[in-house]
């Protein structure tokens, strides 16, 4: 499975409007991070979860013992850009810690059981992200 051609494909899908294959699209958005050593911008599509007015998303990189590299990208500079919808914007990306951590994986893991799976696999602390709008 050449993950890249799938997330092009899936990208393109997207900006496109249209239906995206194997996913349901109102869970789906485009993230774009910098990145932390090329400076280049890197657009990666992924699950979120609506908190309020906020976005979380899940670095599980489904449970392998290192962090997903848009993760590294982020923590090395926090603005984003988000495609959710038909909208996009610029959001600051900060990573829950202590008791608002657990609140929200507590949350993510009841709606979506495969997480808990996903820790299960590492022994990293998967990080939940906040997106906020900037």
């Amino acid at each position: 499975m050449d993950v890249k051609e799938i997330n092009r494909q899936v990208i393109e899908q997207f900006r496109a409007g249209g239906e995206i294959e194997g996913m349901h699209r109102e869970r789906l958005l485009l993230l774009t991070t910098v990145g932390a050593r090329t400076g280049q911008r890197r657009t990666t599509p992924m699950m979120f979860h609506p908190d309020g007015d906020r976005l979380l998303v899940i670095a599980s990189n489904m449970g392998a013992a290192k962090h997903p590299a848009w993760y590294l990208n982020l923590m090395a500079d926090p603005r984003v850009t988000v495609e959710v919808g038909d909208q996009t914007y610029e959001a600051v990306a900060s990573t829950a810690e202590g008791a608002e951590r657990k609140r929200l994986w507590s949350l993510l893991t009841q709606n979506y059981p495969f997480f808990t799976d996903h820790q299960q696999q590492t022994d990293r602390p998967i990080p939940v992200v906040i997106l906020t709008r900037a």
